[in-house]
């Protein structure tokens, strides 16, 4: 008769388990998909190891969401750290699918290392393999088995995971695709599939509401299939979560028409489904569905653009840049002009749209000389808003192109908003309010200002979002402001004849260096997590000089090239390694 760690790689964590269950001091329990193991915050007091199923790690966020961290693989311990370091939990570990654990007290498990210290060598090895992925955003262990649920009988998932199955293999990926002949398979049958591939799309249509239930409790990650024409039917927001979406691992993919000009449909669908993250994928479009796949094996790319008044026109040149050199850009998110450049990326605006609609709101004429008795602010702040109204209309954030997201800060909680709902006009309008010289935007009771006072450049956000390479821009670290800039003008009535008040008077300078200066170590820490990290030189350009935008263009064009040529290997395959799957047969045929 098998043993309960039969089916485990002989390691000597594994080895230790089945002494300790034979002689009674370790136990074994299930765990159904959905449930909790252990919440941030609790004592660490049982060692783990998973024998069947799937776990999911996740970290606390305030006021929003957890974080997904990674996956947790039959064979690997739990909670591991904390125990030994003697700490609380720092993440949340649930069950992806039921699950099947090995447990051992604290005390009992210090006891035996003292007789085998080759099992505390190798906790501490995966200990540290773990710090270094979460340090570089690989999380726990990335995904491998995607469901793909359709609600729209228009929309058949099965083609779907062909589709992108074969998008995938062509980056030598090992890809399976299992539709519902699979309802009746053993368990082992699954765990051979996903064992043997590098990646497993399970697939389930409208139809197939039985599958659709296994296929939820069999997977990673969820991705739910809906025809942007399709109106979410009344009683889906009433049907209780499934593990998925409970631990906010529910994608939503909405398939827009052949040649669709603009998305729709997305608003009603995100309100019903509450999903983590959605995707736009027109049908026929090779581009969106390289899109889905990137996503899927993790080499995603999302761009992030800090503020930093007129210098943000350097975002337009390093856009340039990306896009001449093939870097994809997946999801896009953004702080003050940082983000209305990020949201035109989002739109779908190509080089020269951007260029002209850049040069038209903020270059021609200045956003900035409604001037007014500075009672809340120096403008009125309705340049800006009709600017935002012409160039982004009534679209919605969910109904971009691309995901994402730009930040407010929140004077009425002291926290920043992350704004991926509503009308994108507003959202911006809230994230470029830089207090003294915009009028702050009132929602409700809360009053939210430019968001760089808080998070200018926010790779944390990205990262929290997405598991691909992080390509930030960071425009806030220029020198700071000096004497000459600030200094008030020798002759107001010259001042006002020659123009130069159309930039504002040398106090904005002071309000935006002043919001978007942050401290060093917040400094680091949001450098560290980008990939690729490009620093134009934009010393010379001043902060209000809306005029500069040809030099800022270019400088951030040029900065970006001479990163992109000191990388060793394409954006997309920065942070993501190689599946064991995928080396071994690399190794076997000499590649």
């Amino acid at each position: 008769m098998a043993g309960p760690t039969d089916s485990l790689p002989p390691t000597a964590l594994v080895r230790m388990f089945a002494r300790e269950l034979a002689a009674g001091r370790a136990t074994w329990f299930s765990l159904p998909g959905g449930t909790r193991l252990f919440e941030a915050g609790e004592d660490a007091d049982q060692f783990y190891l998973l024998r069947a199923g799937r776990l999911g790690a996740f970290r606390p966020a305030a006021g929003r969401a957890p974080s997904f961290l990674g996956v947790i693989r039959p064979g690997e311990p739990v909670g591991e750290t904390a125990l030994i370091v003697g700490t609380r939990h720092t993440a949340t570990v649930a069950a992806l699918r039921d699950s099947e654990l090995l447990a051992l007290s604290r005390d009992d498990f210090f006891e035996l290392v003292e007789t085998d210290p080759s099992v505390m060598t190798e906790v501490a090895r995966l200990a540290l393999l773990r710090a270094r992925q979460l340090f570089f955003g690989g999380g726990v262990s990335a995904p491998s088995a995607f469901g793909l649920v359709s609600l729209s009988r228009s929309v058949r998932a099965r083609d779907l995971a062909g589709a992108l199955a074969a998008r995938m293999s062509e980056g030598g990926w090992r890809v399976a695709t299992v539709g519902s002949e699979a309802m009746f398979a053993p368990t082992e049958w699954f765990s051979n599939v996903e064992r043997d591939n590098d990646f497993v799309l399970y697939a389930a249509e409208a139809e197939e509401s039985a599958w659709s239930h296994a296929v939820d409790r069999q997977v990673d990650r969820l991705l739910q299939l809906v025809d942007a024409d399709d109106a979410p039917p009344p009683t889906v927001a009433d049907v209780p979560l499934e593990p998925m979406a409970a631990s906010q691992l529910m994608d939503l993919v909405i398939v827009q028409a052949e040649g669709a000009q603009a998305p729709t449909g997305a608003e009603a669908w995100i309100e019903a489904l509450a999903p983590a993250r959605h995707f736009q994928l027109r049908r026929g479009d090779a581009g969106d569905l390289a899109r889905i796949a990137r996503v899927l094996t993790s080499q995603s790319v999302g761009l992030v653009l800090s503020g930093g008044g007129a210098r943000a026109y350097a975002h337009v040149g390093v856009i340039r840049a990306l896009r001449e050199r093939g870097v994809p850009i997946d999801f896009v998110g953004g702080v003050s002009m940082g983000a209305i450049i990020g949201a035109g990326v989002a739109m779908g605006w190509g080089d020269d749209e951007l260029d002209a609609r850049i040069r038209k709101a903020f270059v021609e004429t200045s956003p900035l000389d409604d001037i007014s008795l500075p009672l809340v602010a120096m403008t009125r702040g309705d340049k800006v808003r009709e600017r935002l109204a012409e160039h982004f209309g009534e679209r919605t954030i969910p109904d971009l192109w691309l995901p994402f997201f730009c930040l407010s800060t929140n004077l009425t909680t002291a926290a920043y908003e992350l704004h991926r709902t509503g009308l994108v006009r507003e959202a911006l309008r809230a994230s470029v309010a830089l207090p003294g010289l915009l009028p702050p935007v009132t929602v409700g009771k809360n009053v939210l200002v430019d968001g760089a006072v808080l998070k200018n450049f926010p790779t944390d956000v990205m990262r929290s979002i997405q598991l691909g390479p992080i390509v930030g821009v960071d425009v806030g670290r220029a020198r700071s402001i000096e004497a000459d800039d600030v200094r008030a003008p020798d002759s107001v009535w010259r001042w006002l004849v020659s123009g130069e008040w159309r930039r504002g008077p040398p106090i904005v300078s002071v309000l935006i260096r002043a919001a978007t200066i942050r401290g060093e170590p917040e400094v680091l820490a949001a450098r560290e997590a980008a990939d690729v990290l490009i620093e134009p030189d934009i010393e010379a350009i001043e902060i209000r000089d809306w005029k500069a935008y040809d030099r800022a263009v270019d400088s951030g064009y040029r900065g970006a090239m001479q990163v992109l040529d000191r990388l060793d290997r394409p954006v997309i395959d920065l942070r993501r390694p190689p599946q064991p799957q995928l080396a071994s047969r690399k190794a076997s045929a000499g590649g």
